[in-house]
């Protein structure tokens, strides 16, 4: 598989426009990358099951790098909920765990792609509906946290993302503001990638056909420069979140799930 030039534009355009996305909307841009890397990979002969696991591993893997890139940002305006951080966090690698060392290399990719599309698709409804909480709802206590880390972290493992398409939704459930929602959902993209990357590199150390440079799912190659690209612009993103209408370029960005989880959904039913 020759790494020719336009795979590097093509590469470096995503972690561009990903990184940025990841700053303003509290998400790791695996939503952007799972689609579009399984396009790449299925071009240069990777088989469908195969391409969606590495797409989900090698995006997932790109959200240690984002992570770090926008929370920086987010931390010099005192906007991450670090209480929340420590809460979530134990859950979340509990949860990671189990998504990627065990059931995400028992189901098949088509299952996985299917799956995909209809966490997107509900993503993508909670973004357009912007739901306001009962203004009574509190936090919940240590126990409930390690709950819900556990579950934003197993599904963030099944899909490849960093957890902001379940955490955002929740704080902001909980009355914890949208701008605080996002700079902690960023925060909490590194624990989520951490725990769903050593168990892709393990889980993938037996499988057979992958193409040259990766480490278990992980696809080295789209990592480095994806991950490139994004940590220049998720700060731009972050500060971008505190001037910028979300609101509206939530709305924007939820047609844009639509028609990628139109994308997986097809993949995934095409390749049963």
């Amino acid at each position: 598989m020759p790494f020719e030039p336009a795979l590097i534009i093509e590469l470096a355009l995503l972690g561009l426009g990903t990184g940025f996305l990841a700053g303003l909307l509290g998400i790791g841009g695996g939503m952007m990358l799972v689609p579009f890397i399984t396009i790449i990979l299925s071009g240069r002969g990777v088989g469908p099951d195969l391409a969606v696991k590495m797409a989900i591993a090698t995006s997932m893997a790109t959200i240690l790098f984002t992570s770090l890139s926008s929370v920086r940002a987010h931390h010099k305006r005192g906007a991450v909920r670090w209480d929340l951080v420590k809460g979530l966090a134990p859950g979340i690698i509990l949860g990671g765990a189990v998504a990627s060392l065990g059931v995400f290399a028992l189901l098949k990719g088509s299952w996985l792609a299917l799956f995909f599309a209809a966490f997107v698709s509900f993503s993508a409804t909670q973004m357009f509906l912007d739901k306001k909480p009962a203004p009574t709802r509190q936090v919940p206590d240590t126990v409930g946290l390690i709950g819900a880390g556990g579950v934003i972290g197993f599904l963030s493992g099944l899909v490849g993302a960093g957890g902001g398409f379940v955490s955002v939704p929740f704080m902001t459930w909980c009355n914890v503001a949208i701008h605080n929602a996002v700079a902690t959902s960023a925060a909490l993209g590194f624990p989520i990638a951490l725990a769903n990357v050593v168990g892709y590199v393990i889980s993938g150390q037996e499988v057979q056909n992958l193409p040259l440079y990766s480490i278990g799912y992980i696809w080295l190659p789209a990592l480095g420069v994806i991950a490139s690209g994004s940590v220049l612009t998720a700060p731009l993103g972050a500060r971008a979140a505190h001037t910028l209408p979300v609101k509206q370029l939530k709305r924007v960005f939820a047609s844009i799930l639509y028609l990628l989880a139109a994308y997986m959904l097809y993949r995934g039913l095409t390749s049963l």
